[in-house]
C-alpha cells in the first residue's frame, strides 16, 4: 500500500519555524500591549470621573449648606445640629486648613485603628523607634482606603502611646478615635502663637492637636522610653499627656509634625483666671489694662505676685502636690529640660458658670445664637422670697449653664477620676488648714516640656543676663531651672515661703 506522504515545511524550511514563533510572539505582544493601554486607558476615565461625580457632590452640598443659611437668616434663626463642634470655630470646606485636618484626622483613623486591631504584646525596645508609614491617594490599596486627597501619613511609636493611652491614661480605645474622627470636626480655638503652632481642639473639648517643630518631634522621640518609665512610676504625673505623635506629608509640600495632648481644662467648667508660672520674674508680667478687657488672657508670675495670689491648699494636698512637682522637676532636670512652666487655671464656684466667660471670649469663632425671650411668668406666687431662693438655687447648681444662646459642653470626662489632681470637677479643690474643702477649684499642669538647653538657649542666656540679673531670667541652665521651678511653686502654696514672698515684700 502507497502512503503520500506530506512533506513538513518546518523540517525543509528549519528556519521558518523560528521565524513563525517569532512573528506571532511579536503579534501577542502587540495585543497584550493594546489591551494594557486600552486598561489604563479605562482606570484613568474612571478615576476622572469618580473625581468629577465627587467635585459635583462636593458643590452641591455647599450650595445645599448655602442655601440652608441664607434661609436660617431669613427666618431669623441659626440652629446648630449635631455635627457642629461645642466650642469654637469649626473647620469648613472653606478654612484655610481644612485640607491639613482633613488629612491628620484621616491618618489618625487609620493608623490608630489598625495598631489597636493587633492582639497586645510587650513593648521591646525597637517600639521606641519605630515609624509606621501610609500613603493616601483617591484610589486606595490593601493598606489604606481612597481618601478624598493624595498625602502620606506616619505614626510614630504607635504601641508605646498604645499602651500609655490605655494602662495609664485610662482612655478607652473606641472613645479617643470617637472624639477625635467619628465625624470629621475639629474646632480651631486660636491662631499661631509665636513659634508658629496651631491649636486645635476635638468638638468635645477633650483633646488637642498640637502642630510643633521638626526639632521637638525629634526630642520627643529620643526621650520617650524615659517619659513612659516616668509616667509608669508616677500615675499621678503633672506633665503633658502625650496621647500621640504623629506626621503628615503633602503632595509638593512641607512635612507637618503634630502630637495629640489632653486638655487640662474641663469642658463644664468656666475657668476665671489662666496663670503660666516659670518662677522668672523678669519679663513675665501681662498688663493689668489689657487683662481687664481680656478675661482669657494667660496671666504671669509677676501678676500673681501683685495679685497676692495663693494656692489654698490644706496639708494633705499640699504634702502631695510638692512631692509630685518635686519628682516632675527631677525628670526635666535629667533630661536638661527648661523653659516649662505650671499652667494654673482657677475656677470660683460661687461664680459658677453665670459670667459666661467662655462664650464671651470665644464669641469671634461661634456661631450667632437666637435670643430667646419669654415673657414674665404671671403665676401667683413667682416674686415670692421662696421662688426666687429657688430659682437661684437652680441656677448655682447646673454645671451646664452657660447663659443665654450658649452652647452646652459635656460633663467632666470619666479618664479624670484616676489621678489625684483631677478627680475632683475635673481638678484639685482647694482646702483650709483642716482639709475642709472650699470654693476654688484649680487644673494644675505642667506644659512645654519639649525645649532642651541647646546652643541657642545658651546665646539667650547670655544676652539676656547682660541687662537683668541672670538668675531671675526665664531661660538659665535646666539645673538652676529646676530648682527655681520647684522652690517658686512650693512658694507660692499657703504656708509655703520662700521666693514668691519675698517678692511680694519688696513690692509693697
Amino acid at each position: 500500500m502507497n502512503t503520500v506522504h506530506t512533506p513538513n515545511p518546518a523540517h525543509a524550511y528549519p528556519s521558518l519555524q523560528s521565524h513563525t514563533h517569532t512573528y506571532v510572539s511579536d503579534a501577542e505582544e502587540e495585543i497584550v500591549e493594546e489591551g494594557l493601554e486600552s486598561e489604563m486607558q479605562q482606570q484613568a476615565a474612571q478615576i476622572r470621573r469618580e473625581r468629577l461625580s465627587k467635585r459635583v457632590q462636593a458643590e452641591k452640598v455647599k450650595a445645599e449648606s448655602a442655601l440652608t443659611r441664607t434661609m436660617s437668616l431669613v427666618r431669623g434663626t441659626s440652629n446648630r445640629g449635631e455635627d457642629g463642634p461645642l466650642v469654637g470655630h469649626l473647620i469648613g470646606e472653606d478654612h484655610v486648613n481644612y485640607v491639613l485636618m482633613y488629612n491628620m484626622l484621616t491618618g489618625i483613623r487609620i493608623a490608630v485603628s489598625r495598631c489597636q486591631a493587633k492582639i497586645r504584646r510587650p513593648l521591646t525596645e525597637d517600639d521606641y523607634t519605630a515609624a509606621h508609614k501610609y500613603s493616601f491617594d483617591i484610589v486606595g490599596n490593601e493598606l489604606t482606603p481612597s481618601a478624598r486627597y493624595d498625602f502620606k501619613f506616619k505614626d510614630y511609636a504607635p504601641w508605646v502611646f498604645r499602651e500609655l493611652r490605655e494602662d495609664y491614661f485610662h482612655l478607652d480605645p473606641a472613645d479617643y478615635l470617637l472624639s477625635l474622627t467619628a465625624k470629621y470636626i475639629l474646632s480651631e480655638l486660636g491662631s499661631p502663637g509665636k513659634s508658629g503652632s496651631f491649636f486645635y481642639f476635638s468638638r468635645d473639648y477633650r483633646f488637642i492637636i498640637k502642630t510643633i517643630h521638626h526639632n521637638e518631634h525629634k526630642f520627643l522621640r529620643r526621650i520617650l522610653k524615659k517619659y513612659y518609665e516616668h509616667v509608669k512610676t508616677n500615675p499621678h504625673t503633672l506633665l503633658s499627656r502625650f496621647y500621640g505623635l504623629h506626621r503628615v506629608k503633602l503632595p509638593h509640600g512641607r512635612k507637618i509634625h503634630f502630637v495629640i495632648m489632653n486638655n487640662l481644662f474641663p469642658p463644664h467648667k468656666d475657668v476665671h483666671e489662666t496663670y503660666d508660672l516659670k518662677g522668672s520674674t523678669v519679663g513675665r508680667e501681662y498688663p493689668e489694662e489689657k487683662a481687664k478687657e481680656n478675661p482669657r488672657a494667660t496671666l504671669k508670675d509677676l501678676n500673681w505676685i501683685h495679685r497676692r495670689k495663693t494656692l489654698e491648699l490644706g496639708p494633705e494636698k499640699r504634702a502631695l502636690l510638692t512631692e509630685q512637682l518635686r519628682r516632675d522637676s527631677e525628670l526635666l532636670k535629667r533630661l536638661y529640660v527648661m523653659d516649662y512652666s505650671l499652667l494654673v487655671g482657677i475656677h470660683n464656684m460661687e461664680r459658677g458658670n453665670r459670667d459666661n466667660v467662655r462664650s464671651k471670649t470665644l464669641k469671634e469663632f461661634s456661631p450667632d445664637m437666637p435670643v430667646i425671650r419669654r415673657k414674665h411668668t404671671q403665676v401667683k406666687g413667682a416674686r415670692s422670697p421662696d421662688a426666687i431662693a429657688l430659682r437661684r438655687n437652680l441656677r448655682e447648681s447646673d454645671p451646664k449653664r452657660l447663659g443665654t444662646g450658649s452652647i452646652s459642653l459635656p460633663e467632666e470626662t470619666g479618664e479624670r477620676q484616676y489621678f489625684i489632681f483631677y478627680q475632683e470637677e475635673g481638678g484639685l479643690r482647694a482646702t483650709d488648714e483642716l482639709n475642709q474643702s472650699m470654693d476654688t477649684i484649680y487644673y494644675l499642669g505642667i506644659i512645654d516640656i519639649l525645649t532642651p538647653y541647646s546652643s541657642l538657649k545658651k546665646i539667650e542666656h547670655c544676652w539676656k543676663g547682660l541687662s537683668a540679673d541672670r538668675h531671675k531670667i526665664s531661660p538659665v541652665p535646666p539645673q538652676e531651672y529646676g530648682d527655681r521651678f520647684y522652690s517658686f511653686m512650693k512658694s507660692i502654696m499657703r504656708g509655703g515661703g520662700g521666693a514668691g514672698n519675698d517678692e511680694k515684700a519688696k513690692t509693697e
